[in-house]
């Protein structure tokens, strides 16, 4: 029996995630599709196998759009194609990110940009892209994902904290600009969440060990147990909440 929440103001929302097809994102897509809204999302692989099992599961089919988000103009189309099927965009959630290992020294000005591309300009101008339809409806909610590692200044992806930390800034600016067309901006900052990219690539036993370890909680964060807040941060029952930064880590990092 699932205990999450139902929002009733969701039912029907239109709604776009980029990288909803794994990870995290098909967890948000899920969530969405469950509770009755129209969801649209973007990412490179194929999803059409993903899509028709949440078909299966939920009786609610989202729309899936190829698309390499770092390519403004195409990221920009399939906004516009998902408010053509769904209607203007209410919800936007810029979850797609790559935190790729890297090192400082080893970087070139390419890696650079192509890292700032996937994990910060998307974002800016995914959120360009729905203002105006938000401005229509009388207002909306951009949730953007940020993650812990700026706040604990992790070592091995400094471009990935680079615009985590950026993130936050814009998700502060915008919500400033565009608070007066009841448009809400906020971020979502999760702990080591164990998506399968995670398990194939950085999960040791040590490192989890370590990681636990820092954790208040000592259970490990699946990609479900962010979907709750997104889902909060979407709907009118965080209306009065703008320029924040929501942490779902286990307890690794202390705010306020």
């Amino acid at each position: 029996m699932s205990t999450t929440p139902v929002f009733p103001d969701l039912s029907q929302a239109s709604v776009f995630i980029t990288g909803g097809g794994s990870g995290i994102g098909a967890a948000l897509t899920q969530a969405f599709l469950r509770q009755g809204a129209k969801v649209a999302f973007v990412q490179r692989s194929d999803a059409s196998g993903f899509c028709d099992e949440m078909e299966r599961e939920t009786g609610n089919r989202p729309l899936y759009l190829p698309c390499d988000i770092t390519h403004v103009s195409t990221l920009q189309a399939a906004i516009a194609r998902a408010a053509e099927a769904h209607g203007p965009v209410r919800i936007l959630v810029n979850n797609a990110a790559n935190d790729q290992r890297h090192d400082t020294l080893e970087m070139d000005e390419a890696g650079w940009q192509r890292l700032i591309d996937i994990n910060l300009k998307a974002y800016f101008f995914a959120s360009q892209a729905v203002i105006p339809g938000m401005k229509e409806l009388g207002g909306g909610a951009i949730i953007n994902f940020t993650s812990i590692s700026y706040m604990m200044g992790n070592a091995g992806y400094p471009i990935y904290v680079t615009a985590n930390s950026g993130i936050n800034g814009m998700t502060r600016a915008m919500a400033r600009e565009f608070g007066p067309d009841r448009i809400r901006v906020n971020a979502i900052a999760p702990g080591w969440a164990l998506t399968q990219k995670q398990l194939d690539l950085w999960v040791t036993p040590e490192a989890l060990e370590d990681h636990l370890k820092r954790q208040c909680l000592k259970d490990t964060l699946k990609p479900e147990d962010i979907a709750g807040g997104v889902l909060f941060l979407a709907s009118d029952a965080s209306r009065m909440m703008t320029g924040q930064a929501l942490v779902i880590d286990g307890g690794v990092v202390v705010t306020g």
